[in-house]
């Protein structure tokens, strides 16, 4: 297997975008036979995000990402769409009445957005800083590598949930 590099993008941006293309198309075949009750499941104790809730969150925390890139925030319409980051007690906002599918659809729409938005991303603008969470700065290149290394991060959380939802 190797990252697929997008030709209208510029080299160094293109090799960032592929590592987030293609952990986004192994989040997609991971999650392709959850069901819906495997979707809300929290785990034996339901004290873990369920996979639903972190598939959500996933695609929030890109869509904000896109933002900052954009020096924007993110609108209000689009923030109706997609929800919070948190809810009100600092956790994951709770998931229900939707499919796997309708969230991946979701989501896709936000990969879609990120990779118009980094076809217009120059070398230079790799370095340029960015605000994100509670004041925090980072460059452009870590918030590309960021986005693929958190799905990275979530993806084992939702292969622990279906091990946990198999052999409950």
């Amino acid at each position: 297997m190797d990252l697929h590099l997008d030709n209208e993008m510029k080299p160094s941006v293109a090799l960032l975008y592929a590592t987030v293309a293609n952990t986004y198309k192994r989040l997609k075949l991971l999650v392709m036979d959850v069901n819906q009750e495997e979707l809300f499941f929290k785990g034996t104790n339901k004290e873990m995000n369920s996979i639903g809730q972190l598939l959500k969150h996933l695609a929030v925390v890109d869509l904000h990402w896109v933002y900052r890139f954009r020096n924007e925030s993110v609108p209000l319409g689009v923030q109706k769409e997609y929800g919070p980051l948190i809810d009100s007690t600092g956790q994951l906002p709770s998931v229900q009445d939707t499919t796997t599918v309708d969230l991946i659809n979701s989501y896709e729409k936000v990969q879609m957005m990120f990779r118009l938005e980094c076809i217009k991303i120059s070398e230079k603008d790799l370095t340029k800083v960015v605000s994100y969470e509670n004041g925090k700065t980072a460059t452009v290149r870590w918030g590309i590598w960021h986005i693929a290394d958190h799905s990275r991060y979530h993806q084992a959380h939702i292969s622990l949930l279906k091990k946990l939802y198999r052999y409950k």
